[in-house]
């Protein structure tokens, strides 16, 4: 079973930047069904960015034109870099296979100070 691995993330100010990897223990099959979520406190857990059958990716709204996610010729890890990094950001980041998913990392926090 593969094993994912989330880290990148710390405490920047509005504005700031932060890229975010994701390292699994193997070849993700199924790359093309990888994607980013997030968990802020009190909400459920949302798909951010995720990449599309073809290698295309796509954004939620939120973070469209900030944040990019791709990944290393390996497949086994998958990046997510953050721009314009606003409060609302602010939620433990996760990756994850949005079809038949691996069991969930750990997460990396974020927090974006105002």
């Amino acid at each position: 079973q593969v094993r994912l691995v989330e880290s990148g993330g710390g405490l920047v100010q509005t504005g700031g930047s932060l890229r975010l990897s994701c390292a699994a223990s193997g070849s993700i099959f199924g790359i093309n069904r990888m994607g980013w979520y997030r968990q802020a406190p009190g909400k459920q857990r949302e798909l951010v960015a995720w990449f599309i059958s073809d290698g295309r990716t796509s954004y939620a709204e939120s973070v469209k034109g900030r944040f990019t996610i791709s990944r290393d010729t390996a497949g086994t890890t998958v990046y997510l870099q953050m721009n314009s990094l606003k409060p609302e950001d602010t939620a433990v980041y996760y990756c994850n296979k949005y079809i038949s998913p691996y069991p969930w990392g750990q997460g990396t926090q974020v927090t974006i100070s105002s």
